[in-house]
């Protein structure tokens, strides 16, 4: 039997919503590996290599957040949160842990399938038509081999960090809307999640900008959304 397509690690204590997930994915061709704490989970990841990895913030042993935060030490797989936290200042932690979706208890099966092939496609990248290198500043970004680098050392960027940037470039020296961004990057269920996009243009500006607090490169139309400027 061939292998299934898609390697999801479940890192949730409830026992019931693990054999429901299971279920559910496993019916839709993906293959599952359970963790019912926060620990045995990231060694999972470690050994099983999955493509997409969902955690629940209220394990018995460790934050959710925490997990999150120790994945993004080595790891670029996307995160999806799933999660009875349900404040806004919950999700924001979350997304600035370095989680690249979130979704709210309760909620359905066909949605989480959605999202994760949502994640796998964005995962896979997107081709820069005009040119595979740019730079800007100190910065310089090869989309064929996907590398960044700023004054010749490697900059790490999460996956969404690096969809964002790739966006900015494709357009360079044009605004893009908040809702552009957020259509291209997160996908239409996302349009009004401004915050999202917030949290990550501060993380590139951190990894990219000489002086975040005054970016040059990464620039911020007000009330408008976002331009990549002095591409060279």
């Amino acid at each position: 039997m061939a292998e299934p397509l898609v390697t999801v690690v479940l890192i949730e204590d409830e026992k019931h919503i693990r054999r429901f997930l299971r279920a559910s994915l496993e019916g839709e061709g993906m293959r599952t590996v359970e963790a019912s704490m926060g620990r045995e989970g990231l060694a999972i990841v470690a050994t099983s290599r999955p493509d997409v990895v969902i955690v629940d913030l209220g394990l018995p042993d460790m934050d959710g957040i925490e997990v999150i935060r120790g994945l993004r030490d080595w790891s670029t797989v996307p995160v999806i949160v799933l999660s009875a936290r349900t404040r806004e200042e919950d999700k924001v932690a979350a997304l600035n842990a370095g989680a690249d979706d979130y979704l709210t208890k309760p909620f359905g099966a066909a949605e989480l399938v959605a999202r994760i092939r949502a994640q796998r496609r964005r995962q896979s990248g997107h081709v820069i038509s005009e040119t595979a290198k740019i730079a800007f500043g100190e910065v310089r970004v090869d989309f064929d081999a996907r590398v960044v680098e700023r004054d010749g050392h490697t900059i790490h960027l999460t996956p969404i960090e690096y969809r964002l940037l790739e966006a900015l470039a494709r357009h360079a020296g044009c605004v893009l809307t908040h809702r552009q961004l957020l259509q291209e990057v997160w996908g239409p269920e996302h349009a009004e999640n401004a915050h999202y996009l917030r949290i990550y243009m501060g993380h590139l500006r951190h990894k990219l900008e000489h002086d975040p607090a005054q970016p040059v490169h990464i620039v911020t139309e007000m009330g408008v959304g976002y331009r990549l400027a002095g591409v060279r």
